[in-house]
């Protein structure tokens, strides 16, 4: 529960922030449940996973279900440089494939940091978001390489996408999550999902 409640901190932390600079994941003005007949809240992989009481884990290759749109978390690994960009002192480039399908009944903005990479369970700190939006100023920075997901893009109903989040995280990390959580309109928070995996070191 101790290490749940310190990463569900950060997200919470690093959303605001994102709010703050302009980015809001909701944009329905509904109460999100996520919740469904089939399927559990812990996923091992390849299969559906809905949230119940508030939260959902999964495994690389899960479909969560949120309110707004499906994730899966296809593969993860890690390296050096990416791209051309090398990682900085003491760190390593995660890099994550995604697809999301809007599963919504209109449009759905989506934002690089609507999805977070976390690590360890004893700071607040330990969370990056993707390399396309600057930690500091939340500012949107130009992806590197066509196949990062942009910082902001636009799904249309049913529409689907798939690309790579890159993290630049502490290079003594092994075992990472990547997590979403459901904001609305309001600003009030939904359900909290995370995907736990070890990723392939290249």
């Amino acid at each position: 529960m101790k290490r749940f409640l310190s990463v569900l901190l950060a997200v919470i932390l690093t959303l605001a922030l994102a709010g703050c600079g302009g980015k809001d994941a909701g944009t329905d003005s509904g109460s999100g449940s996520g919740n469904a007949v089939s399927g559990g809240n812990v996923g091992a992989g390849d299969g559906d996973v809905y949230a119940e009481d508030g939260w959902a884990e999964g495994r690389l290759g899960d479909t969560m279900h949120t309110y707004f749109f499906n994730y899966t978390v296809n593969s993860a690994y890690t390296c050096g440089e990416f791209a051309g960009r090398p990682a900085a002192e003491g760190c390593k480039l995660l890099v994550a494939e995604i697809t999301v399908k809007n599963t919504f009944t209109s449009s759905v903005e989506m934002y690089d940091t609507d999805f977070q990479a976390q690590w360890g369970s004893s700071s607040d700190e330990d969370y990056r978001v993707p390399i396309t939006t600057d930690p500091e100023t939340f500012e949107e920075l130009d992806p590197i390489d066509d196949s990062q997901l942009p910082g902001t893009y636009e799904l249309g109903v049913n529409q689907e996408r798939t690309g790579l989040l890159v993290f630049e995280v502490p290079a003594d990390s092994k075992d990472f999550s990547i997590s979403y959580l459901e904001i609305f309109e309001e600003g009030d928070d939904g359900d909290t999902f995370f995907v736990y995996f070890t990723p392939e070191e290249k």
